[in-house]
């Protein structure tokens, strides 16, 4: 495995999951991010938890199908 998939893997890795935080636990983030109390800050937060987690999918799959495919060797 090439050092980019690697890298791709990880990254898709750390987006999935300060996504998925994001998306499920909002308040969690918002203190971690220090961002005020309102229910504005929770939306955003979950429309952008739910952008991450998408990316990781997407970094994801593409990772396994380039190794699924030898772009890998």
């Amino acid at each position: 495995m090439s050092r980019g998939l690697i890298l791709m893997a990880g990254m898709a890795g750390a987006a999935g999951t300060a996504g998925l935080t994001a998306l499920v636990r909002p308040d969690a983030a918002r203190r971690v991010l220090r961002l005020p109390a309102r229910e504005e800050t929770s939306y955003a937060l979950r429309i952008g938890g739910m952008m991450f987690f998408a990316l990781g999918l997407l970094l994801g799959g593409f990772a396994t199908m380039a190794l699924i495919f030898g772009a890998g060797a």
